[in-house]
Formats: C-alpha cells, structure tokens, sequence
C-alpha cells in the first residue's frame, strides 16, 4: 500500500514536472515571439524572410532548409539559440501574403514538394523580371570597391586611422545613428551628407511606407515633402534599438547586418569638403551660421563680434571664407569642444566600414549607374526610381581653385585628416595639391 502511494507520488511529480517544461516552453515562445514583433515578423511581406536574405542570392546549399542551417550555426550561448530559433521559425513559415500578391495556380512545382518549392524561386507581383544579366563591368566594379575597402581594413601594418582596429561592439550606441534599417525590404542604408542622402532618404522613406498621406504611403519619392525628408522620426536607425530592444538590440543589430543588403556611397573626401562649404554657409541658414559660422568669424577672421543673425551677416558681407573653414577643421581644439558635424565627418567615422560588411558601395562620381544597379539588387527598381538631380553638382574640376589661397602646410594636414577616407574608397590623392 505505502509502495503504491509512492509510486502514485513520484508519478505525479513527473507528470507535473513536465507540465511545467511545456508551459515554461510555450512561454518562451511566446517571448521570443514579443520581442521580433517590430523587428518584423509580423511582416512577413517582405522579398524575403526576415532573418535571411533574398532566396535568388543564397546558394542552393543554403536553400535546402533551415535545420542544417541552424545545426551548422548552432553555438552554446543563450543569445545565439534564440537566433538560431528565430532563423529556423521564420524561414521554416509560409509567407501569408504570397495568396494577395498573386497565388501559384494549382499544378505549380511549388505546390508539388516543399523541396521544389525552395529550390524554385518565385518573384512578387512588383519585381521587375530582367531578361539581361547585369553588366559583368558593374559587378566588377562593385568587387574591386569592396575588395579594396577589406584590404585595407584587414592589413594591420598599412596605414593606420582612428577606430580601424576596433570590434563592432566597441562602436558607441551614439555613433550607429546614421545606419537606417528597412524592415519591409531587408536593406540597411549608411547615409554620408552632402553625397545624394537626400535621394536616398527619399527612397528609404517610400520603401518602409514610414510617412503617410491621407493613410496612404507615399510611392513616388519626390513627394515627400522637402522639410520631411531629414526628419529622424521617420527613419529608423540602429542608434534607437536600444529604447526598442532593450538587452537585445545589439545582438538584433548584428543579425540584420548578416542578414539584410547594406549600401552606402561616398565621394571624393575634398569635392564633399567644398560642397558642405557652399550649402552650409554661401547660403542663409541660421542654425549653421550660430553653431559654427559665428565661431570661426572670431577665432579665424578677426571679427570680435559678429553679427547676431546670419540675415545681418549676410546684408554686412560677412561670411566666414573656405579658409576659415579649413582653419576650423585643422584646429585641434574643434573636436575637444564637440565632434565634427555630420557634414563635414570622416565618411569611414559615420558608416564603420572596416567593422561593417557593405554588400555595395556606391560612389557619387557613378551615381546614375550605381543607383540603377543598386536598386536592382534589391529588387525594388519596379517599386521606385532614383530621382534625378537638376542642382549645381560640385565636381573636382573645382578644386584647384576653392584651394588656390590655402596655405600648402594646411593642404597637406588637410589631406592627413582625411587619408582614410581617400584609402578606404578608393580617391587618389590629389598630389597637385599637396606637393606644389
């Protein structure tokens, strides 16, 4: 009898024990499942799912399912099984929407085997089917500028830079602010000022659907109103993960850079130098003439006391010259105070090439090309086009000139501050300027 009723009690701890496995199971599901809501998985609209990249770019081997995937990656941290986790749900689940934006008619090999249906890869209702190649020449391109970037970045005895050295994770949160995240479309775009970002932010905003009109998103990118288009509100970035995310945000950061297509373009360091010179303080604006312009009238051009609004300044004839402005970036108390303004900061200090892998490097130099080509890697070049630019471009035709009155010392320092930018991208160096 006593036997029986010990037998009947270690049964029912057993029996309890696992029920207590299966609901702490179930409610770390459903956590998992909480905190990838905004990340997307409620989406499952994208081109692909949200944890891997477009299926027409993964190898067939990569294609033949997510355990292997998952069994291949699997390590011992509890961060990395929630990944493999996410991977292995997500890519394992149908896309609901496929029966909206157009449904396989019955007899389609995707409804024949799941096998066939991963290997056979079927575009959305707004893909734009190519029966060209893309041109070998601009693959070339693409190779030579990515290629030249890890060269640099990997060779530890060739010129060093701030920054070069370091780990993803050393990045400050502060410092990832300029890294905007499409959720819709998996593209992660870098923007640099003063090298087409208006455009592309134009685009960013079309492509997320993150400004309405009327509960519509906007689809032709230039409607979005101009005073919009440099509103942080409407572009996510990787520096707000953490009041999302909380523990997990950078962990979330670093699955979308494996998995999402990221892009940036870049331009001749010294033409972006003389292009955020002209926008910045040959035109009106006040904010920049307060926080900058009013400074180096003082410190560089002998006015103890300038003006009070760029509106006198400007009817004075008071602007600080090219000169100034190459002073105040030499100067080495200008960092000490606050660092360099997004207009005029290092390219590689805004988008962390050497501890970023970019899928594509655009330069402004090959705009028209490089956007045409971009935008059908992504497969979004039948959802929008790159607007085209009518303004007066700075080109580097101009230099010679904007640098005729700067003193050869301070070309050469010049061109010191900015030597990992003209490495990294691939921009000679400008040895009329430097050695004359």
């Amino acid at each position: 009898m006593a036997l029986s009723q010990s037998k009947s009690t270690k049964m029912g701890k057993s029996r309890l024990f696992r029920i207590f496995m299966i609901v702490g199971a179930v409610f770390m599901i459903l956590l998992i499942i909480i905190y990838w809501d905004d990340v997307g998985a409620s989406n499952f609209y994208l081109h692909t799912t949200i944890s891997g990249p477009h299926p027409s770019r993964l190898s067939p081997q990569s294609r033949r399912g997510p355990e292997k995937k998952v069994e291949q990656d699997k390590e011992s941290s509890f961060l990395t099984d929630i990944d493999a986790f996410v991977n292995q749900f997500l890519e394992g689940t149908a896309d609901p929407t496929e029966q909206v934006r157009g449904e396989p008619p019955p007899g389609d090999p995707h409804n024949q085997s799941s096998e066939k249906s991963e290997e056979k890869f079927v575009p959305r209702r707004e893909w734009k089917i190519h029966l060209r190649p893309i041109d070998p020449e601009k693959k070339q391109r693409q190779d030579s500028r990515k290629q030249l970037i890890q060269d640099v970045c990997s060779n530890k005895s060739y010129f060093d830079f701030p920054g070069k050295n370091r780990t993803f994770d050393d990045i400050p949160n502060k410092e990832l602010d300029h890294l905007i995240v499409d959720d819709r479309h998996g593209i992660i775009y870098c923007y640099v000022p003063k090298v087409a970002c208006t455009n592309w932010k134009r685009i960013m905003i079309v492509l997320s659907e993150s400004l309405l009109l009327d509960g519509v998103p906007y689809q032709d990118p230039l409607d979005v109103p101009q005073e919009l288009i440099h509103n942080n509100s409407l572009h996510f970035t990787f520096n707000k993960f953490w009041k999302r995310y909380g523990k997990f945000s950078r962990h979330l950061m670093k699955i979308k850079l494996k998995k999402y297509t990221k892009f940036l373009f870049v331009r001749d360091p010294f033409v972006r130098l003389i292009s955020a010179y002209r926008n910045k303080f040959e035109q009106e604006n006040e904010d920049f003439y307060k926080r900058f312009a009013v400074t180096m009238l003082r410190k560089f051009s002998n006015y103890s006391d300038p003006p009070a609004s760029v509106v006198d300044a400007f009817a004075a004839g008071i602007r600080p010259s090219f000169s100034n402005f190459v002073q105040y970036l030499l100067d080495p108390n200008t960092e000490k105070e606050m660092p360099f303004n997004e207009h005029w900061r290092q390219m590689y200090r805004l988008c962390h090439p050497c501890q970023i892998n970019y899928d594509f490097v655009g330069k402004l130099e090959t705009l028209d090309e490089d956007a045409e080509h971009l935008l059908r890697i992504l497969r979004v070049d039948n959802v929008v086009e790159f607007p085209q630019s009518h303004r007066n471009r700075t080109v580097s035709s101009w230099e010679r000139d904007w640098f005729a009155n700067i003193p050869l010392e301070s070309r050469k320092e010049l061109y010191r501050l900015y030597e990992g930018d003209f490495k990294l991208f691939g921009y000679s160096k400008p040895e009329k300027l430097v050695h004359e």
